[in-house]
């Protein structure tokens, strides 16, 4: 309300001044009596804003009082709660722990119940053992006596054997040594006998076991795979439209024909046949470069030797192509995958690797596919005998240009460009039992390896080595004691032995037989199999007159 009071004598006092300002008749009393109005009106307005600034200051000095007091009352509440809460608190712990205490008692007192129960039960047993030592010790005595009175009879026999031995020597009137020798051959012929006995009945129940399922396992997989081979001589033919063509061939002093050998490695031979001329070379690839290369010369009539070096070129770049294309489309028609680009190359230049006349790559082929339907029947996996039975033979790819024999050569290759996997690795380096079999599909292999080599026709064979086969088989039988005659029969698929029944028991013979096949699979090499047949039979022969 001061404050009101002296913006009014103010605002009064701005009026009064502007008024004397816009009048210029005003008077010098009138002015003097403004500006003593003036100052009356702001001793006033100072004199009233003191009392109105005193009441004011009163009254705050008196609400601070209040709020002071009742904060302290508030204060004294809130530490008498703090004190109250406090005391509960202390209580409710002291009655916890009194409640720990008590049950760490109690387990106590179980405690020292139970093991003063277990004393007692090892008091028990200590009494037992005791007992169970005296009982041991008196035993051992017995034992020991016992152990005495057979020694003194074992003496007592040792003396009697000793006495017998020397009367036994004095009447059949031959020495120790004499009657251990005989003795030991009796035995042997025994044990021979029996061991025959024990072999023939191993053999023929594995035998009965076995022989049904395999049998239905080969023949199942052959009949399921059938493929045609073809067969190609180291030895082949061009035809030339006149004999004109082969003096062209040959060249001046014969520098064609070198030209020829040099860019091929192959043989060519120009004779007196007529209408062909001859190419002869152990590699198959080879020995095509140089007949199509010659095909090309032929029916192209130029003939020199810049010219034949652009044909051979040509040529070899083809026969890459259908090297490569081959190798693919034996892996496709496999279907096999991750097949390094190297070994397709190799499994494909086994198109022109014939064995004993068979296509190398089809046989691959054929052995791939024989090998996952003996894995499918056995319950393996028949993909990874797939990739075992294509790839078993990529050795003989490059046989001819390292040493060693295909087996190791091709597990070497095989490995160096990415095959990992032990079944397939060792079953390019064992399929010939160059080295032991550490896999179920090695065996498949070799046996699919056999059924694709053996089949009629599949290879063929020079009559040389046919006969000294059959020479062979006949000596390895008449080398068995007791053997009188021995026949190969069948293209050497079959033995035929004819034993002494006087010399030779039926047990016997069948060891006999058991020998001579063992012993055919070690030292010969052949394709399939080959069947030994033991005969015993005794003649009675009377004349009558």
């Amino acid at each position: 309300m001061d404050t009101q009071y002296i913006s009014q004598v103010a605002d009064t006092t701005l009026l009064a001044q502007i008024t004397l300002a816009q009048g210029e008749s005003v008077s010098t009393t009138s002015i003097i009596v403004g500006v003593v109005a003036l100052i009356v009106g702001i001793g006033l307005g100072v004199v009233f804003a003191g009392v109105f600034a005193g009441k004011k200051l009163a009254r705050m000095r008196a609400e601070a009082d209040q709020i002071t007091n009742r904060a302290k009352e508030d204060a004294q509440n809130a530490a008498e709660k703090v004190k109250l809460a406090a005391e509960r608190h202390a209580l409710e712990r002291k009655e916890a722990v009194d409640n720990e205490l008590e049950t760490a008692r109690a387990e106590q007192r179980e405690f020292e119940r139970r093991l003063a129960k277990r004393e007692d039960n090892l008091d028990r047993k200590e009494d037992t053992i005791s007992l169970k030592e005296r009982g041991l010790s008196e035993q051992v005595q017995k034992n020991q006596d016992k152990f005495d009175q057979l020694r003194a009879r074992e003496t007592e026999i040792d003396d009697l054997v000793e006495k017998q031995r020397r009367e036994l020597e004095r009447v059949a009137q031959i020495d120790r040594a004499q009657a251990k020798e005989l003795l030991l051959e009796r035995v042997s012929e025994q044990s021979r006998a029996e061991m025959g006995r024990v072999t023939r009945k191993i053999v023929e129940e594995a035998e009965d076991e076995a022989k049904d399922e395999a049998k239905e396992i080969l023949i199942n997989a052959i009949q399921r795979y059938a493929n045609e081979h073809s067969s190609e001589s180291t030895v082949r033919t061009v035809a030339i439209p006149s004999d004109d063509m082969k003096g062209r061939i040959i060249g001046r002093e014969g520098r064609n024909i070198r030209a020829i050998e040099k860019a091929t490695g192959a043989d060519v031979i120009v004779d007196d046949t007529p209408g062909v001329i001859v190419v002869s070379c152990f590699d198959k690839v080879r020995q095509t470069i140089a007949v199509r290369a010659l095909e090309t010369l032929v029916t192209d009539g130029r003939m020199h030797p810049t010219r034949i070096e652009e044909v051979v070129d040509k040529v070899k770049s083809e026969v890459q192509e259908r090297i490569v294309k081959a190798g693919k489309d034996a892996v496709v028609e496999l279907g096999l995958k991750g097949i390094h680009p190297k070994i397709i190359e190799a499994m494909g230049r086994l198109t022109y690797r014939t064995s004993y006349g068979q296509n190398v790559l089809n046989h691959s082929i054929e052995v791939a596919y024989l090998s996952q339907i003996i894995a499918d029947q056995l319950g393996l996996d028949g993909r990874l005998a797939r990739r075992c039975g294509f790839l078993h033979d990529i050795g003989k790819a490059m046989d001819h240009e390292m040493e060693g024999g295909h087996p190791k050569i091709g597990m070497d290759f095989a490995r160096q460009y990415g095959e990992k996997d032990e079944a397939v690795l060792n079953a390019i380096g064992a399929h010939h039992a160059d080295m032991p079999a550490t896999t179920w599909y090695t065996p498949i292999i070799m046996a699919a390896d056999a059924v694709s080599a053996a089949r009629p026709g599949a290879r063929r064979e020079s009559m040389e080595r046919y006969i000294q086969r059959l020479n062979d088989l006949q000596d390895i039988a008449l080398s068995q004691p007791g053997v009188t005659e021995a026949y190969a029969v069948q293209a050497g698929r079959e033995v035929r032995v004819m034993i002494n029944a006087d010399r030779v028991t039926d047990d016997e013979a069948f060891l006999i037989a058991h020998e001579i096949a063992k012993q055919v699979s070690n030292e010969m090499t052949f394709p399939g199999e080959i069947k030994v047949t033991v005969l015993r039979e005794t003649r009675a022969i009377e004349i009558a007159r």
